[in-house]
């Protein structure tokens, strides 16, 4: 109907009443901006200024159209401007799926992190299997995935971010709560929560192949799948449990968290996954902030009351 160039000459002489110092200020001529007016004037089917020799006034038609005008002269700069921060990254919406036991420390970190570096960028957060996220990531409905082992798939690239020890979760009331230096061994025949093969296997076979080949059988009193789970049966008394180090922000009353030495290669590990062709301006700073968020999480000493 009408052009943005037709509203910035309008606006200008709305404001100076003026054509000479409109011009001016619009860097033209006088007779280019009196025929912009009486386009922008036949395009509308009203008169917006009158003239004359001494003066020139808005209609009341065009103090209507002045401060529609405006408005949408602001919305153009203001689409322009985000246009140009998307494309530097420094607006926009970056998805990241990950598993559940990411989210107890690691997690708000991101989000944290993301919000004081890049505030104009949205993190859409999702709950996946480690299978639903390659799906995903196929798809591109995710930027990122955070799993738990690597996804070694053709146009994808991970890096491993956190390889933390896991730690001893036992009641506040068992001896072993207040021991000087638990062992491994002081777990044989101990009441103990295990994660379940069918939906933690990389763990279940960890700690189970280990306690075989230390000659230490605990007493598996419930395989389950969830960090949260078994730390909520920890802190009712059922049993002990080992559970990935950052796990520990996780505060239950009769909880208490112990350094654990175990052998070599036994520790949990989250790794970053994402697209080889991934073209999101923004993804490379919210990378960035997990990275940080990673080294973050690793340096923190283990909470253990």
């Amino acid at each position: 109907m009408f052009e943005l160039a037709q509203l910035r000459c309008f606006t200008t002489l709305a404001t100076e009443l003026n054509f000479r110092r409109a011009a001016e200020r619009l860097h033209m001529t006088q007779p280019p901006l009196s025929r912009q007016i009486q386009l922008l004037e036949h395009q509308l089917g009203v008169a917006l200024f009158t003239r004359s020799t001494r003066a020139v006034a808005l209609t009341a038609a065009g103090q209507a159209f002045f401060v529609e005008a405006q408005a949408l002269l602001d919305q153009a700069h203001r689409a322009a401007q985000s246009a140009r921060l998307a494309a530097l990254g420094e607006s926009g919406q970056v998805s990241i799926g990950f598993v559940a036991s990411a989210v107890y420390d690691f997690l708000p970190r991101v989000v944290a992190q993301t919000r004081r570096e890049r505030p104009e960028v949205q993190i859409a957060l999702q709950e996946m299997t480690t299978f639903e996220q390659l799906q995903a990531l196929r798809t591109r409905r995710i930027d990122l995935a955070i799993v738990r082992a690597p996804l070694n798939q053709p146009g994808l690239i991970g890096e491993c971010l956190v390889r933390e020890p896991f730690v001893l979760a036992v009641p506040a009331e068992h001896p072993l709560a207040t021991a000087a230096t638990p062992t491994l061994a002081a777990l044989h025949g101990q009441p103990f929560i295990i994660y379940a093969h069918g939906a933690w296997q990389p763990f279940n076979e960890l700690l189970t192949g280990m306690f075989r080949s230390s000659a230490v059988q605990p007493d598996y009193v419930q395989s389950l799948g969830s960090t949260l789970t078994i730390l909520a049966l920890v802190n009712a008394g059922m049993g002990l449990a080992l559970v990935p180090r950052g796990a520990s922000a996780v505060r239950f009353e009769r909880v208490r968290f112990r350094a654990l030495e175990l052998p070599s290669g036994v520790c949990s590990e989250l790794h970053l996954v994402w697209r080889d062709d991934n073209d999101n301006p923004a993804f490379a700073a919210v990378r960035e902030a997990v990275r940080q968020a990673a080294r973050d999480v690793q340096q923190e000493p283990l909470a253990t009351d």
